[in-house]
């Protein structure tokens, strides 16, 4: 699928449910109905979110087997399919063997692209051992017939920066298609584009969408914007048209929840107000991840109440 990176795609939550032994599975029905009710919605211009991300981050793709990741985005794959949007996955390993298996895997399961996040080593491999662990991805998913998207997160806590040479070395690779760039520094992106003005830069940080835009970003990849997407696609096409006016104040109005999504918790803080969105606290509270304490609940309803009552106000509840 030849894919069109400007605009912006939603990194959905994996649904869970309690198994008759009382243990948590992947509740694939609704997470499939999830994401076909975000793939829907349109923009105020008219536009719908033009990917679908599935077991990134948001995923809880650090606590899914093998066997749960690739029956995940297979179910995943036939959403993506029906609303004829390319299908994105993260990877992250230790060694470039262990990445290209990943790899493999994921073209087996209807993947489009694979955002490739850097080895989560203690030592800091060199730009040569970095570039290797890419490359190698990068011919696998050639031979696998899917792309990659080299994923720099230098924000998120184990993962190493990659230096902006690195990238740019990275971004001439045949099967590289775009970079991700999950920081509050939107100068990286604008320091790259000067370097080659072509590359197809994605935010990956759901509070700076309008400056990433602003340093030449051609969209982004939003956790927000499965709990708001009227509001997360309209707030695009105005970026993508210049209109920075009209984009800063959804922007303002999703502050308070877009915080979260710079958060060491974000998954489970967005999840949590995907559920209250929906009207399934439960639902947002099953997670593999950190259990939320009271206090930090209270905080999340309180973020996503605000961010309504303003989003209401600009016309842009789904």
């Amino acid at each position: 699928m030849s894919i069109q990176w400007n605009g912006v795609m939603p990194a959905v939550f994996t649904w869970l449910k309690e198994s008759k032994s009382g243990a948590l599975e992947i509740d694939f029905d609704a997470t499939q109905k999830q994401a076909a009710g975000i793939l829907k919605v349109q923009g105020k211009g008219g536009s719908r979110m033009n990917g679908l991300v599935g077991s990134g981050t948001l995923g809880e793709n650090s606590y899914l087997s093998s066997e749960q990741r690739v029956s995940l985005l297979k179910a995943l794959s036939e959403v993506a399919k029906e609303y004829n949007v390319p299908l994105i996955s993260g990877a992250a390993a230790e060694t470039k063997e262990e990445l290209a298996q990943i790899v493999e895997e994921l073209a087996t399961a209807g993947v489009d692209t694979v955002m490739v996040m850097p080895p989560k080593t203690k030592g800091l491999p060199s730009d040569e051992e970095m570039y290797a662990y890419y490359k190698l991805a990068e011919s696998t998913a050639r031979r696998a017939g899917v792309t990659i998207m080299p994923y720099n997160n230098p924000d998120a806590a184990g993962y190493h920066a990659l230096s902006t040479d690195l990238l740019l070395r990275l971004s001439v690779l045949p099967n590289v298609t775009a970079l991700k760039i999950s920081t509050i520094d939107v100068s990286i992106i604008e320091t790259m584009l000067l370097a080659n003005k072509d590359l197809k830069i994605l935010a990956g940080v759901d509070t700076v969408t309008v400056h990433a835009g602003l340093a030449g970003a051609c969209g982004g990849i939003t956790g927000v914007g499965c709990i708001f997407p009227k509001a997360s696609v309209t707030m695009q096409e105005y970026v993508s048209n210049g209109q920075w006016d009209e984009a800063n104040k959804i922007s303002q109005a999703l502050n308070s929840l877009s915080y979260l999504d710079a958060q060491p918790l974000l998954m489970e803080y967005l999840k949590l107000a995907m559920g209250i969105h929906h009207n399934d606290v439960a639902g947002g509270l099953r997670t593999f991840g950190k259990k939320l304490t009271q206090e930090q609940i209270d905080d999340v309803r309180a973020r996503y109440m605000l961010a309504k009552e303003r989003l209401e106000v600009l016309d842009l509840i789904d």
